[in-house]
Parts: C-alpha cells; structure tokens; sequence
C-alpha cells in the first residue's frame, strides 16, 4: 500500500531561483494533508546541500536556475543522494530537450509551467503538480536508480532508409500462445505501447533494444503535453537502431519505425486499400484528463480486425489503456504485455491491466523487448 494511503507524511523540498515559485508551489503543497514542505532552494548547488541536510522525500526541481541549474544538480543528488524529483520545465524547445535528459538522468516526471519562468498562472496547474508530487513521493528509490546505458548508434542505416508502401507492415508468423492472447496465422502484426509516469526511461530501455530490422511497426502513446513529444522522439532517434519519430497526420505506418503520438492529439490508425496510415485528432475530448490518450489508440486498432497486434501496458499512474484493451480484446486479435509491479516506477497502468485479467504476460522492463521479439519470432 502507498505511503500517502496509510496517511504518512511525506517531506518536500522546493527548488525554485524565484521567491514567488518558490511560495507559490509551497502553498499548493502544503494542501495535500500528507505532504510537508520542509524546506526550499533557491539554485542547484543549494538543493544539493539542502537534500543532505534535511533528507526530503520528494524534491520540486526548477530546470533554469543560476549557479547550478537542475540538471546539473539533478545528476549530483542521484548519484550520490538519490531522492524521487519532479521536474519544473519551461515549454520552450531547449525547455523541452532538458527535461527529457532529466527523465535520462532520473527524474520521475514533470510539469510544463504554463507562463515560462515565473508562471503567475501557476494556479491553472495546482492539481497536477500536487498529483505528480504525491505520486512521486511514494517511488521506491531503486526504481530510478537502476540504469539502462545503451550504446549510441549509427544512423546511416536509418537516414538513407527509402519509406516505400512496401516497407508497410509485411506479413509476419507469429508464435502463438495456447490458452491466452490469441493471433491469426500470417495476419500483419503492429506493436502498441502505452505509457505514462516513468514512461521515457521505460521506452528507451524498450526501444532500444530493438534491431533495425524490426519487422513491424510501432505505435506509442506517452502521456506528455504538447511541446514535448518531438524532444522526446529525437532523443530516443539517436539511441535506437529503429527509426523513432514524433507521428505526423496522413502519414503511412512503416516496419522498424516507432510513432511517438503528439501532445494534445489522439494517435489513431485508419486504413486506405491494403496500406495504414497515422491519423491525429484534436477534437475528440481527452480521456481521463489524457490526449493522447492509450484508450482511444486501442479502440481504434480495434476497428481493424484483420491485424494482430502486440500490445505492452507498461509505467504510469491511473488506468489509461484498461477500456481500450478491453475493446481490443473483444473485437481483435491481441497479446498483451504488462510490465511488472517490480520495475514499473509507478505501477498504475500495467497494474489495471493485470487485475482486470487483460494481459497474456507480465514481465520486467529489461526483458519485454526479448520477449517481443520471442512472439513475433526475432
């Protein structure tokens, strides 16, 4: 049971270069009826000291701050005195890639400031960033300590890749496990991914440890808001030996490419004769405070019976994915992987999944990608 459930309080520790964020994310806090702010920080060489001294449970981290920023400080109190953080993080492009190095480095989650620096409409963001907080303080520490280090690769083979329709989904033979999931012989597989809090360390690890010459697609959703989804396909594009790319609408969905869906858009997939195609919505509302959202990604797979697909549920708070799996597992042919409570930094999702009798496997992050490949015969 989490700690803020059985009513133990939990220590903050705000680090912010402004007196006025620093008051201001201070106040939201000291709201949560198991949350105490034991202290603030106004740099990152502060925060370092300040972590020392007071040993907080969770820490607000400012990503742009003088003297030391957060990065910079955020790898100093992992490596030596690790503590769950979630990240502050202006909206702007370096804003972004910043924060998707501070979820390489550790970091459990963000929130985007609404206004830049000194957001005075931090307010509109209050409940997210108690949320993120509260769930973060409850992050067992080897959780974000435990390091996967992919060796950078080349490119070339990626760069020079011709995206023809012939490349789209070819057939694939499938392994096919009895008494679970079930898959059509030879039907064309695609991949699905759905995650949240934790989620880029969990791609990447993922991700990864794909080939080049994966032979299928691959559709992710991870809940991040707008802004943020480029710097984090461009990041994980230059670890993979597979194309990783922020999903564009219209655009066809090719073998050994992973589609990262936009913040502030459905991903959906729709069919034009024998070929799929990437189709984004911004007008269907979001699901459970989610767009993207994994619900509405498997509801529409789900309108395409004739594929298999290979579904993985893994890190993230709440249940995203549960309806839509259900739907999935009604209409298609699915089988579904649910990362295990033991290395899923916050075990919401995959958990939903679990308890609602949904998934064919559980398995720990470090060996979904074998198992991948194993069902669909690498």
């Amino acid at each position: 049971m989490d700690d803020l459930e059985t009513g133990k309080i939990k220590k903050a520790l705000v680090v912010d270069d402004s007196a006025f964020m620093r008051k201001l994310i201070s106040d939201f806090l000291s709201k949560h009826p198991n949350i105490e702010v034991i202290g603030t920080a106004r740099n990152g060489k502060d925060a370092i000291e300040k972590v020392k001294l007071l040993k907080p449970d969770v820490v607000t981290m400012d990503v742009e701050m003088p003297i030391m920023d957060g990065l910079e400080a955020l790898k100093e109190i992992m490596a030596n005195h690790p503590v769950p953080v979630v990240m502050l993080s202006s909206t702007t492009k370096e804003g972004a890639e910043n924060t998707m190095l501070a979820m390489e480095y550790g970091a459990v989650d963000f929130v985007a400031k609404p206004g830049g620096a000194i957001s005075l409409n931090l307010k509109d963001i209050e409940e997210e960033i108690v949320e993120k907080v509260a769930a973060a303080s409850g992050v067992h520490i080897s959780k974000l300590t435990r390091t996967h280090k992919p060796k950078p690769v080349q490119k070339s083979v990626v760069a020079t890749r011709k995206e023809t329709v012939s490349q789209i989904a070819k057939p694939l033979k499938p392994k096919i496990n009895k008494n679970k999931g079930v898959f059509v012989k030879n039907a064309k597989t695609f991949v699905i991914i759905g995650t949240s809090t934790g989620g880029p360390r969990a791609l990447q690890a993922v991700l990864t440890n794909l080939p080049a010459e994966f032979a299928a697609p691959i559709l992710i959703v991870q809940h991040m808001p707008v802004g943020f989804t480029k710097s984090l396909a461009d990041r994980l594009n230059t670890l993979c030996t597979i194309h990783v790319k922020e999903a564009e609408n219209g655009e066809p969905i090719l073998n050994g490419t992973a589609y990262i869906a936009q913040g502030g858009k459905h991903l959906k997939m729709k069919k034009l004769g024998q070929s799929y195609f990437i189709q984004l919505d911004e007008i269907e509302p979001s699901r459970s405070g989610h767009r993207p959202a994994v619900d509405v990604l498997l509801e529409s797979a789900a309108a395409i019976k004739e594929l298999n697909y290979l579904t993985v549920i893994m890190t993230g708070m709440g249940s995203d994915g549960k309806v839509g799996m259900e739907v999935l597992k009604k209409n298609g042919q699915t089988l579904t992987i649910a990362e295990s409570a033991e290395t899923s930094v916050v075990y919401g999702m995959p958990k939903a999944i679990v308890e609602a009798g949904l998934a064919d496997e559980i398995e720990d992050l470090q060996d979904i990608p074998k198992k991948v490949m194993g069902i669909l015969k690498f």
